[in-house]
């Protein structure tokens, strides 16, 4: 597997709290061997801000500015997740976090594959193309 991965936030605070699950060793690994992983800015946001310790605040940010970090214009994210948003709403499922469908806009425009430890993109690949790496 050589294709860059976005990981969601869900996988990056198990990663930092050095917790060993499929997801977090995955992620591990992709940092070990210089692979590519990807971060949207919602990723960074969610991730950064829940670091308390100011040390390990700039450790993490420091860290996460190697990685690739998708970039669209605001207004098209913002309009694009909450179409998605929306669109899941019409069809009976509720996202709980908002956030994630900003994240998953972002892996949907870009065609990548993501590696998530949360419902709520399971629940939109089930109603888009969102590619989900399964471990």
């Amino acid at each position: 597997m050589n294709e860059p991965i976005l990981f969601d936030t869900s996988v990056w605070i198990d990663f930092l709290n050095k917790k060993s699950t499929p997801a977090a060793n995955l992620l591990a690994h992709f940092i070990e061997e210089d692979m590519e992983v990807l971060l949207t800015p919602t990723i960074l946001q969610e991730i950064l801000q829940g670091i308390r310790d100011d040390y390990k605040y700039l450790q993490v940010k420091e860290m996460l500015s190697y990685f690739t970090m998708l970039d669209l214009p605001a207004v098209q994210a913002a309009i694009g997740a909450s179409d998605l948003y929306r669109s899941l709403r019409k069809k009976g499922a509720t996202v709980r976090k908002s956030n994630d469908c900003l994240i998953a806009f972002y892996a949907l425009e870009f065609s990548c594959s993501m590696v998530h430890d949360d419902t709520d993109f399971d629940l939109i690949s089930k109603h888009f193309d969102l590619q989900i790496l399964k471990l």
